[in-house]
């Protein structure tokens, strides 16, 4: 009768979304040429080949407050498997007393005026249902869906990380472009005044180069402060004080650039890596668990109880006549309860449902976001080179404009034109470069690296253990 257990065992369903086949294949948008079907790495952000965005990261895995609290909510649901685990085990307790009768407002003359009491009695529940163990599957699971919460912060602690240093680094390239804008500008007024000076130009070409020149400069401050929130953020990520920031990164001038293609893998292997799928699958697995603890409640709990203790006069305690034990069985059923019990089991096999209903959901959103980062990222690397092409395009027509104007072979309208086509360009390239590291950001988010610090990554396919 012990090795009875209430409950479905738990299993992956076969009708979830996670066994499908179709789930496990190769991704739709993988087949573009920046991809290769090998597993990612864990440790993504090591692709980059960038010793200060890998030191970035390490500090923030260790400091992150986010992280800090995750870790403190994983030992509160570990302890209370320990506390369950508990219940399964020989339980005891103690009792002392002394007690004065008396009878009337006096001391009774037939029976001792002090009474001492000490006893101990233990008890070990038989479980012959499978309640506890139930109970304690459910426990184990519920902490196992903890520490993957966990492992998911770790994921969006590393990928937020890497977005603010790709920030940081591409705001000064867009300041970059725009100061180089700045200097043709500038130049382009300083011709203009001098031909306006020695009667070539007018006052109103000289204004208008003006106009564009301050046009530009007022993009700067807007850039900086979009650099300083940056820099604000990542010291914040890594649990440092914002005026704490790292100083070495401010000036970065480059966003970090993948010197290899970007390893995918197929759905398979994501259903296996990625944090959030294996939480929902865990809480599937612990509402599974709490079916057969309620169901537990319709068979009689039985335990073994032992007491042993001793009573009388402090002189006769520890004689013979004051000593007694009792051991035996202790059965406790709550049968005119029976209806409240097959609702509470009705009730957890709704729960196991939406359970399995959010396991689904998370593999979806998880390959829906798979291919749509792999597609938006390989649409950027496109877009990046064709807006590469239009920016060398338009800084030659630039220089071929100042050429024609100083001949009097155009007018100034036409060399105005020219340059904020080419503002337009710079600008348009330099979002586009900054676009494609987070583009990347997002795929290795989506992909789920980051977390494990070992290969066991697999969702359970049979019943949870004690």
């Amino acid at each position: 009768m012990a090795g009875c257990v209430s409950g479905p065992d738990y299993t992956l369903p076969a009708n979830a979304v996670a066994a499908a086949p179709a789930a496990r294949r190769a991704f739709v948008s993988g087949h573009e040429a920046a991809y290769i079907q090998a597993e990612p790495p864990d440790r993504w952000w090591q692709l980059y080949d960038d010793p200060r965005l890998d030191a970035y990261v390490s500090e923030a895995l260790r400091a992150n407050t986010d992280l800090r609290a995750a870790d403190a909510n994983l030992r509160r649901a570990t302890a209370m498997v320990l506390q369950v685990r508990a219940e399964g085990s020989v339980g005891t307790d103690a009792d002392a007393s002394a007690t004065l009768a008396r009878a009337g407002g006096y001391t009774s003359p037939s029976s001792p005026p002090q009474v001492y009491a000490l006893g101990i009695h233990l008890s070990y529940p038989l479980d012959l249902a499978g309640g506890i163990r139930r109970a304690i599957e459910a426990a184990s699971a519920d902490a196992e869906a903890v520490a993957a919460a966990r492992d998911q912060v770790r994921v969006v602690v590393a990928a937020t990380v890497t977005r603010a240093y790709v920030g940081i680094c591409s705001t000064n390239l867009t300041l970059a472009a725009t100061q180089r804008v700045l200097d043709t500008q500038r130049a382009t007024l300083d011709a203009t005044t001098r031909l306006a000076n020695g009667g070539r130009g007018t006052e109103f070409d000289v204004s208008r180069a003006r106009a564009a020149v301050n046009r530009s400069a007022a993009a700067v401050p807007h850039l900086v402060a979009e650099r300083q929130a940056a820099l604000f953020e990542l010291a914040a990520l890594m649990g440092r004080l914002p005026a704490d920031y790292p100083q070495d990164v401010a000036n970065c001038q480059q966003p970090p650039r993948l010197q290899q293609l970007i390893p995918v893998g197929d759905g398979s292997q994501l259903i296996q890596r990625r944090p959030d799928i294996r939480a929902a699958e865990r809480s599937l697995a612990a509402a599974t668990a709490m079916i057969g603890v309620e169901t537990a409640a319709l068979y009689p709990q039985v335990s073994i109880g032992a007491s042993a203790g001793m009573a009388g006069s402090f002189k006769k305690l520890l004689g013979s006549d004051s000593i007694g034990a009792s051991i035996g069985p202790l059965l406790s059923w709550r049968w005119p309860n029976r209806r409240t019990t097959h609702a509470r089991i009705d009730a957890a096999g709704a729960n196991a449902d939406a359970a399995l209903a959010s396991f689904d959901g998370a593999v979806l959103d998880a390959l829906r976001q798979t291919e749509t980062a792999l597609s938006a990222y390989a649409q950027e690397i496109d877009r990046e080179r064709s807006l590469a092409l239009a920016r060398d395009d338009a800084a030659r027509a630039s220089d071929q404009a100042g050429q024609l104007y100083r001949f009097g072979r155009i007018g100034f309208l036409d060399v105005l034109s020219a340059e904020a086509a080419l503002a337009d360009a710079e600008s348009a390239l330099a979002a586009s470069r900054a676009q494609r590291v987070d583009r990347q950001v997002d795929l290795f988010l989506a992909l789920g690296g980051g977390w494990a610090e070992a290969g066991n990554r697999t969702l359970a396919s049979g019943r949870t253990q004690d």
